[in-house]
């Protein structure tokens, strides 16, 4: 069932008290309700974590989130707090052409990047065409 916002906050507020909480070398992977968790802290302060059910591989989910992170830092170059703050759609969209449903949809990074390539190529495309006149 679909969670309403304020369950949503709570979830977060619960998962960062967790996470940030746990010392620097512990364990990816903790316990929480029914899920398993799997985290990952990737540079100073990015932090990624998945909520996984019983029969879900964590290990595999540790590499898809490696894999995400990878793909962020090819797309803006060393990946920060901030290029995800300001470009969120970006990289929601690259999450999209990665995963789809939850399932690895696309493993080449060569191929999301060259997706990448076309969606902001279209994207100026679009940009420069409405900007110009209407006769």
């Amino acid at each position: 069932t679909p969670l309403t916002d304020r369950e949503k906050k709570k979830v977060i507020r619960d998962m960062m008290m967790l996470v940030l909480a746990r010392p620097p070398r512990s364990c990816n992977f903790l316990q929480w309700r029914d899920l398993k968790i799997v985290y990952k802290r990737w540079y100073a302060s990015l932090y990624f974590c998945a909520g996984l059910e019983d029969k879900d591989n964590e290990l595999l989910a540790l590499e898809v989130l490696h894999r995400y992170v990878e793909l962020l830092d090819k797309y803006f170059g060393n990946v920060c707090e901030l290029d995800i703050i300001f470009n969120f759609e970006k990289a929601y969209f690259i999450l999209d052409e990665f995963l789809m449903g939850g399932e690895i949809l696309e493993t080449s990074k060569l191929a999301v990047g060259v997706s990448m390539e076309e969606a902001d190529t279209l994207q100026e495309t679009m940009e420069e065409y409405m900007s110009k006149p209407a006769y």
